[in-house]
């Protein structure tokens, strides 16, 4: 099974792996959303949706869904 931002806990950090998904907005990988990147879910809004991250020291607010197309490797 392969692990999404969506299955991020908050707290917890892993690097990004592929966002080769064609529902990745454009404007996400120019934030930074990219392959070799540490991510860390720093909060969830009320009903999990939308997740606030720290990308490579960037904060971005993303859907669930948008999430759920971001493979990562979670890092112990």
């Amino acid at each position: 099974m392969q692990l999404t931002l969506a299955h991020l806990k908050r707290g917890e950090k892993a690097i990004i792996t592929d966002v080769s998904s064609v529902h990745i907005p454009l404007k996400l990988l120019e934030m930074g959303c990219l392959p070799g990147n540490d991510v860390m879910l720093v909060q969830l809004a009320p009903f999990a949706d939308p997740m606030y991250l720290n990308i490579n020291g960037s904060y971005v607010a993303i859907r669930k869904e948008t999430a759920m197309h971001i493979l990562i490797e979670k890092i112990e």
